[in-house]
């Protein structure tokens, strides 16, 4: 379900949680202006930051995730103009992780010398 090569996309606003496929789309294409057939996952966090949906066409129809936070809440990073987020972050995210205090290091990259 959760692939490091989807693009995935944080809605910035806060959502209803009853909404579903239709309504989630709706605000995808929308407020969002994402194509919803892209294969790319559009994460939905509500209000209190305790609820979290994942809308994603799996080539034959959509899906949805769920998640329910028993204590505690989801962090709600302030997205680019763009609304996309890095899979890293949203794996940190649904860990419970706040990413405002992550640093990524610098790796090695083809291309780039010494």
């Amino acid at each position: 379900m959760l692939e490091r090569t989807r693009r995935y996309y944080l809605y910035d606003q806060p959502t209803d949680m009853r909404k579903s496929f239709y309504t989630l789309g709706a605000l995808v294409t929308s407020h969002m202006q994402v194509g919803l057939l892209s294969g790319a996952g559009f994460v939905f966090i509500n209000r209190r930051r305790t609820h979290l949906k994942m809308l994603m066409w799996e080539g034959d129809g959509f899906s949805i995730y769920y998640k329910k936070l028993e204590r505690g809440t989801f962090e709600h990073p302030v997205g680019g103009d763009d609304f996309q987020i890095s899979y890293e972050k949203l794996l940190l995210i649904l860990q419970g992780i706040e990413t405002k205090k992550i640093r990524k290091r610098k790796r090695f990259s083809l291309g780039k010398a010494g």
